[in-house]
């Protein structure tokens, strides 16, 4: 089976109430997870493994909660991603789905 592949551009990413990046990237490639400024710059990585990633209940539709590394992150996903023109609960789902695969994939190896 191959690893699950996830790539979101235009991501707002969040530390505490602190904003890192309002156009930054989420990756999950070869059974990593990370986080990117606009620039490329990298935030924070972790093994896809270690990442608990969900959807908090007092969030918008088009955020979800990431933790890496003991840091939790909040994501607002689909807001300018040309590529996908994915709505923000969509790319979310699209997120979590293959956090969740990821993990699942990991378990049965």
């Amino acid at each position: 089976m191959a690893e699950p592949e996830f790539n979101a551009t235009g991501v707002r990413i969040e530390r505490f109430l602190r904003s890192l990046t309002r156009a930054g990237q989420v990756k999950i490639e070869d059974g990593r997870f990370r986080l990117l400024t606009s620039y490329g710059r990298e935030i924070d990585s972790a093994p896809i493994d270690s990442v608990r990633a969900g959807k908090p209940w007092f969030a918008a539709r088009d955020r979800a909660l990431a933790t890496v590394n003991g840091t939790r992150y909040l994501l607002t996903l689909g807001q300018r991603d040309p590529a996908t023109r994915d709505s923000g609960a969509v790319a979310v789902r699209r997120f979590l789905d293959a956090v969740r695969s990821a993990h699942g994939s990991g378990a049965r190896g």
